[in-house]
């Protein structure tokens, strides 16, 4: 008799552990995939969306497509999870499986800090990043705020790339000479967990572009009507265009669960991403995982795309008694735009104690050229 393998949220996690289950588990094994939304947007591709280099066409794929490849897909908010018994209440039904992966991202909650939606544009969203760039075409110059909303979030690169692309943004417009930069960041310096080193490196990329930089801000209340910000520290500021980064929290569905730890979201084996219930398994963003340093591991769509597979290598052992069991490793790597067509590169060891061990290699053109591919590379493979 087959098994069912419930897997929820079609981000990249969910995609991959989708993929490989699906290919490796022969055909009377049910791979179920849990989504409220239509299509996968590849979310690293909002920052080239924002200065206009995509299209929300060319960087999201139907998730229907999965069909094709043997992949049940189940559209609908999920309103329960039962992790006991590894059920899930969805659009009023309950799917059951005989394990179960969570991989529901991390909620954005804007709302959080007052004043915040209504003052500016979350370019960690598809609409956020589309009202940005349509803001920007209106932007003469004055005053552009890039702000991290707090201390951990996912992606860490992604607020610093985007203030040095809206930078270069602004000098293709010839409005550079007329606009001030700054970067508000609630967190003490760029990229923390990847150690002094790269963080010292991405913060001078940041200042050799004449972009402001503003450490342990802590964003309390913005005003809209006078576009003012006031951080916990009491120092204020005021904006002609705001770009930010929202808080984040596990999604509701979560919290309410009891999946979710202390922490606020879901405590996994570092090496496995087995939770505390039996074949119940969590990845991506909704974990928390714990460093030697005393920070998370980062939430990053590469952990969660290594993280799927292993789950999946392992929940394919358990079913069929074929391959070898697997384990994460806390090895990640990411690009960071700088501009001018150009990227860096970092690398590196996460789970490397005391400290991460990682190596940012100087921006260049062949870096920023590998994203480009590995932007086709990945839609074209997963979906």
């Amino acid at each position: 008799m087959g098994q069912r393998i419930l897997i929820l949220g079609g981000g990249v996690g969910g995609l991959v552990a989708a993929n490989h289950l699906r290919k490796a588990l022969p055909k009377e094994h049910r791979v179920i995939l849990v989504e409220r939304e239509p299509a996968f947007v590849f979310a690293p591709s909002f920052l080239w969306l924002l200065t206009g280099g995509r299209t929300a066409d060319q960087i999201s794929r139907p998730l229907a497509r999965l069909e094709k490849r043997g992949i049940e897909v189940v559209r609908g908010e999920i309103q329960r999870i039962d992790a006991e018994r590894r059920e899930v209440l969805v659009n009023g039904r309950i799917l059951a499986g005989d394990f179960l992966i969570v991989a529901l991202g991390a909620e954005l909650g804007s709302e959080t800090i007052p004043g915040l939606a209504q003052a500016g544009h979350n370019f960690y969203t598809l609409a956020g990043a589309e009202a940005l760039r349509d803001a920007l075409t209106h932007f003469a110059g004055g005053r552009l705020l890039v702000l991290t909303a707090a201390p951990a979030y996912k992606c860490p690169a992604a607020p610093y790339e985007a203030v040095m692309l809206l930078e270069y943004h602004c000098r293709k417009r010839k409005i550079r000479a007329g606009t001030r930069i700054d970067l508000y960041a609630a967190e003490p310096g760029p990229m923390g967990v990847a150690g002094p080193e790269v963080s010292k490196a991405v913060r001078q990329m940041v200042e050799a572009k004449d972009i402001a930089y503003h450490p342990e801000h802590q964003v309390t209340e913005v005003d809209p009507s006078v576009r003012r910000l006031k951080f916990a520290n009491g120092a204020e500021t005021t904006y002609d265009l705001l770009a930010y980064v929202p808080p984040h929290r596990a999604p509701r569905v979560v919290r309410e669960s009891g999946l979710a730890a202390e922490s606020g979201w879901i405590a996994v084996d570092r090496h496995t991403m087995e939770t505390r219930y039996e074949r119940v398994y969590a990845l991506g963003d909704v974990v928390s995982i714990p460093l030697k340093l005393g920070k998370p591991l980062p939430k990053a769509g590469v952990f969660a795309h290594a993280e799927a597979k292993i789950v999946a290598k392992n929940i394919v052992r358990m079913i069929t008694g074929k391959g070898k069991s697997a384990e994460f490793d806390g090895l990640g790597e990411c690009f960071i735009e700088t501009g001018d067509g150009k990227a860096g590169f970092g690398k590196g060891d996460f789970y490397a104690e005391p400290v991460p061990e990682v190596k940012l290699h100087p921006p260049g053109r062949h870096w920023h050229a590998a994203k480009v591919l590995f932007e086709k590379d990945w839609l074209r493979r997963w979906l």
